[in-house]
């Protein structure tokens, strides 16, 4: 493999790159609501020279589960057909913590410069550091080829992801047709440059409501069947049983846990309704939904054995999806290698690992793009503590521009 600049990262304009992340993170745009990022994304690209047909969106907004206002964004470049073609990801969501977040640029005396939020918002650098690693990267291809119009660059494509921050949505609802046939591919996401994740868990999610009687808690408790005795009840025996956190069987492992608990509105009524939201993830699927099974079995145990006087039980209402499955490329498959190879160039020692988190990479392998995922300077992220890495950031972009220079 040769690059426009033989053995070395291409240089970029550090200044530009910075000031690129300033702005899109300052930009509002949670989940379901990344049309202000997109149209500042697609305004940035054709503002440094790409043609406008060349972007494209799809309606994955229109078959997510929450109500979306834009669909993912697509950018092809063209390139010489017979050379590898490869595809760069980021997601243009943040989670509700980073709304109008008002980034800063700090000299710590510990971390160097950084990127903190001022006030009490999040930064939102998960993800656009990963939104800006790649303009970055795309802009300095565009510089590059005009200054080399003999230059016979590779193929590649741009994928901008909606609701990646509630399960994947953008990924999971991508149309793989406006994507095509990829060689390489490389997600931009949260942690540190020198791990590559080839691989990340499967995770599912479920809804239970469970369903008591409702009496006078002082008059005549004894009348009512509580909703939320049976969810304790429930929750109580998979923690003893080791079914809630850290689970491990036979050699397998997973995890659980009741995220969520809603209901009652006063001390004086037995509550006859209690709704819960739960997880579970492995990286095994198997043993994922027997994970689930176990759950549910739980809550319809717990239903069955909280009654009231006349024998009346609860009874569940439970659901289950799968917001992703586990995937792991091998050792030896060209994003893995290729991400190695970038990350030595930087002088450091690559170190690859599977992911206990879902990425985005996690859909786009079911829709046939293998792809590895790189950080670019996030810390601290989904908190009012978020902050940014600036040197690691521009390394991330030092090497993504390398990789759409690669010919």
């Amino acid at each position: 493999m040769s690059t426009a600049a033989e053995n070395s990262l291409v240089a970029i304009d550090s200044d530009d790159a910075i000031a690129r992340f300033m702005q899109l993170t300052a930009i509002p745009g949670r989940s379901g609501d990344e049309a202000a990022v997109a149209a500042a994304i697609t305004q940035m690209l054709t503002d440094a020279g790409v043609d406008p047909n060349w972007i494209a969106e799809d309606d994955a907004h229109l078959r997510t589960r929450i109500e979306g206002n834009s669909g993912n964004l697509i950018v092809s470049l063209p390139g010489n057909p017979s050379l590898p073609r490869t595809l760069l990801s980021a997601h243009m969501d943040t989670v509700p913590i980073c709304l109008n977040a008002k980034p800063v640029l700090r000299n710590d005396p510990e971390l160097g410069r950084i990127v903190v939020a001022e006030g009490p918002t999040g930064l939102g650098g998960d993800d656009r550091s990963g939104c800006a690693v790649i303009l970055t990267a795309v802009i300095e291809r565009l510089r590059y080829a005009s200054a080399h119009p003999e230059a016979d660059l590779a193929p590649a494509v741009i994928s901008f992801l909606i609701q990646e921050e509630v399960g994947l949505e953008g990924a999971r609802h991508l149309d793989p047709t406006k994507i095509g046939k990829v060689d390489q591919a490389f997600n931009f996401d949260g942690g540190t440059l020198d791990k590559i994740r080839q691989g990340a868990i499967g995770g599912e999610r479920m809804q239970a409501t469970v369903y008591g009687y409702a009496s006078h808690a002082g008059v005549a408790p004894e009348k009512g069947v509580s909703a939320i005795a049976i969810a304790a009840k429930a929750i109580a025996a998979l923690h003893d049983a080791g079914l809630h956190g850290l689970i491990e069987r036979d050699g397998k492992r997973g995890t659980a846990n009741v995220g969520v608990i809603q209901g009652g509105e006063a001390t004086n009524v037995v509550t006859p309704e209690v709704s819960l939201k739960i997880e579970a993830r492995s990286h095994d699927a198997e043993f994922r939904t027997w994970i689930v099974s176990q759950i549910r079995e739980a809550l319809e145990q717990a239903a069955r054995e909280v009654t009231d006087a006349s024998g009346r039980c609860g009874r569940i209402e439970f659901s289950s999806h799968v917001d992703y499955e586990a995937f792991a490329l091998d050792l030896d498959h060209p994003s893995v290698l290729g991400a190695q190879q970038w990350i030595s160039r930087l002088g450091r020692d690559p170190v690859c690992e599977v992911a206990n988190g879902g990425l985005d990479a996690n859909w786009l392998f079911l829709h046939g793009i293998e792809a590895v995922t790189l950080g670019c300077g996030q810390a601290a992220i989904h908190t009012a503590d978020e902050y940014l890495l600036v040197d690691e950031y521009l390394d991330a972009c030092r090497l993504a521009a390398s990789i759409l220079l690669t010919n």
